[in-house]
């Protein structure tokens, strides 16, 4: 079986021809943070990377590469930067960022007096307050579009049943239909 690129929307599969291109592929790393920094880095929702799972030498820079061997190997610690990813998962990777460095900030002071992790702060308050900023306009936005998607669908089911009874009322649909629609239209009224 063929191994493929893990990344998002990458479509590059090992073969000779992609070989011949000088891009290679390299598996997840073991060590279980950096493993999840990569799963992180590839944008794909509820992704976790298995023995086989594996990115190509495309989603990294040039100086990640240690090409002193034979082989060409990945350097220690080294994470995958190079991707083509849409706006919408951009933006959303903002406020997933902001919310789990939130998160992690929490954590580690209720489990430690002195925060131990410096890294899991921005570099200053304002740029949290920004960054939160961000995450709720987007969280305001998601409501409104869930809202608005809430009252198309209503208006649709509203028309269908002025359908259906106007349909009625003109006797152009037998007993039988009558029927299902009777039983589909009382369903409606009983949710609403």
């Amino acid at each position: 079986m063929p191994t493929s690129c893990a990344a998002w929307g990458c479509t590059t599969v090992r073969t000779i021809q992609t070989r011949s291109q000088g891009i290679t592929f390299h598996k997840f790393p073991k060590e279980k943070q950096l493993r999840r920094q990569w799963e992180v880095a590839v944008k794909r929702e509820d992704f976790s990377a298995n023995e086989r799972s594996m990115l190509c030498s495309q989603h990294f820079r040039p100086e990640d590469f240690d090409r002193t061997g034979q082989i060409v190997r990945l350097r220690d610690g080294t994470k995958p930067s190079v991707f083509s990813f849409p706006t919408h998962l951009k933006r959303v990777s903002a406020s997933l960022n902001l919310l789990k460095m939130v998160f992690v900030c929490v954590c580690v002071c209720v489990c430690v007096c002195v925060c131990e992790h410096p890294y899991a702060l921005p570099p200053s308050p304002t740029l949290l307050k920004t960054r939160l900023s961000e995450a709720l306009a987007r969280v305001e936005s998601l409501e409104k579009e869930m809202r608005n998607s809430k009252a198309r669908e209503w208006r649709a089911k509203k028309t269908v049943r002025c359908l259906l009874e106007d349909l009625r009322g003109k006797n152009l649909i037998n007993e039988e239909l009558h029927e299902r629609l009777d039983l589909y239209s009382e369903k409606e009224r009983k949710i609403q």
